[in-house]
């Protein structure tokens, strides 16, 4: 009997947890058995392996083979396994010999590709989260060409690519070693597509209120609901946000990217440089806003994770998929059950959303063109319930843009330079205060960054009594009104902050 072993990971969620690829020959009838809980796309691989072998000129051992993916109860999928169990064979039937390993050599070495016919590498899916544990291990990583640029963003100093199987026979002998990286342009980041870089905020005519409420949403991290007439600039406004927030940080664009990964989307070189900018059609499910499928995938709000989530046509989405939201945006999180794993994904997004005043969009137009009943602007804005409403910090009515406006020529200080520098500031001061932007603050800390001073105490009062706001909306508008404070350069929340606050929930007046 012939043993070997070969290391990988699976991919679980955002986790990698090591998978040890045991291999073992034995006399007997010719079966090629591979177990621990291998899906449908595992199974398969015997297939694949066999032909690769064969074709690259070894021969496939006759006997019993057993594949074993330990730990047994742990759920393993993709074509990530073709690579290792191909030389788990090979090395337990001695066509290949490990080289000794030297001083400096890493600990492990992992193995992930797909394996074509004739035994050229393919890309896998979700492999930055596995580079990235891989680094921490200290593991050296061997991966496809395809996935260099990937697995070199979670751990550069140790990938090695190859291209096909006996590219990785002659590593593991010593012969041929591979080169380190294999994507030197990985470690360059590519600038923003260019169109994302000309959206400005310049663009949008009239709406100066708008924009400084949306100006708001950037400095705080704030949610925003823009009401008003079809083609009074709120889809424009919300492509517009993610040019005013500041740049990622390394950690944060490596988030970005590993939920990439593993998602049906992949891997980008992109997305270490942009933030998200996700606008699911109304027709979307709960599934494919909050995550979920037979293996947990990440959902839309995930895939927003430290970006914009946009929301057009609120009314629109169903009741169940608008309720979905309520939990990811007080926690930041989702958690996705299913029966054989529960996984959880980061969902740090900035909800942004636009609706119609009523169902024809002409409710509040001084001209009166609105024909709906109040019943029927009642039942359209009723399809939002109230708790999600109480959970978005802004809310914006937006009139009509006059036709004088169109003609006005573009305003560089109302343009998206200027508000991006403003926001880089605000968020400046709120990472030393308190090292969150403001819409993160917990309770506590909004009782300690967050009090209002004696007038700006009166007004909140004030509002909590006209308003009958709850305790969540009360602690909205302190952090809101801490944002403004912060943009305006002002240490102390008073009653102008407050009250501007106040002024930006306008569905909380129109209960008056």
């Amino acid at each position: 009997m012939a043993f070997a072993r070969v290391a990988c990971r699976a991919q679980v969620g955002l986790g990698a947890p090591l998978v040890h690829v045991e291999v073992s020959l034995a006399s007997g009838l010719p079966t090629f058995s591979i177990v621990g809980l291998p899906a449908m796309v595992v199974r398969e691989a015997k297939e694949r392996v066999r032909a690769a072998l064969l074709n690259s000129q070894f021969e496939f051992p006759a006997g019993r083979i057993t594949v074993n993916l330990a730990p047994a109860d742990l759920p393993k999928e993709g074509g990530r396994f073709d690579l290792p169990i191909a030389l788990g064979v090979l090395l337990a039937s001695r066509q290949v010999r490990s080289a000794p390993r030297l001083e400096r050599t890493p600990p492990l070495r992992e193995f992930y590709g797909e394996l074509g016919l004739t035994g050229e590498l393919k890309a896998v899916r979700g492999l930055l989260p596995a580079a990235a544990q891989a680094r921490r291990a200290g593991s050296e990583i061997i991966v496809p060409r395809a996935n260099a640029a990937e697995a070199c963003v979670g751990a550069p100093e140790l990938v090695r690519a190859a291209d096909h199987l006996l590219e990785v026979c002659a590593h593991v002998a010593g012969t041929r070693p591979l080169a380190v990286g294999g994507a030197p342009h990985a470690a360059h980041p590519v600038p923003p597509a260019a169109a994302g870089a000309r959206l400005d905020l310049a663009d949008v005519r009239g709406q100066l209120h708008a924009k400084r409420a949306l100006t708001i949403a950037a400095a705080g991290g704030h949610s925003l609901l823009m009401i008003g007439p079809p083609g009074c600039g709120k889809s424009m406004l919300a492509q517009r946000l993610p040019g005013l927030l500041p740049p990622l940080s390394d950690a944060e664009a490596l988030e970005v990217a590993a939920i990439a990964s593993v998602s049906s989307a992949g891997f980008r070189q992109e997305l270490l440089t942009e933030r998200p900018f996700r606008a699911p059609h109304h027709s979307s499910s709960a599934p494919a806003l909050v995550g979920g499928g037979v293996r947990a995938r990440p959902g839309e709000i995930s895939l927003a994770h430290h970006g914009v989530l946009f929301l057009d046509e609120l009314p629109e989405f169903a009741r169940p998929v608008l309720e979905a939201l309520r939990e990811p945006l007080e926690t930041g999180a989702v958690s996705v059950a299913r029966a054989a794993l529960t996984t959880q994904y980061p969902a740090e997004f900035q909800l942004v959303a636009a609706m119609n005043p009523c169902p024809c969009g002409g409710f509040g137009d001084p001209e009166g063109s609105c024909r709906c009943t109040p019943a029927a602007v009642q039942r359209y804005r009723g399809r939002v319930s109230g708790p999600l409403l109480d959970r978005l910090d802004l809310q914006l009515e937006m009139p009509r843009v006059e036709a004088g406006e169109f003609d006005a020529p573009p305003n560089e200080e109302s343009g998206s330079a200027a508000a991006a520098a403003a926001v880089a500031r605000a968020r400046e001061l709120q990472r030393a205060r308190q090292g969150v932007c403001n819409a993160r603050l917990t309770d506590t800390q909004v009782h300690r960054w967050c009090a209002p001073d004696g007038p700006g105490r009166q007004v909140l009062e004030l509002a909590m009594q006209r308003l009958r706001l709850s305790g969540r909306a009360r602690q909205r508008v302190l952090k809101v009104a801490r944002t403004i404070a912060d943009l305006d350069g002002r240490p102390t929340i008073g009653a102008r902050e407050v009250s501007e606050a106040v002024m930006l929930r306008c569905l909380d007046r129109a209960a008056l």
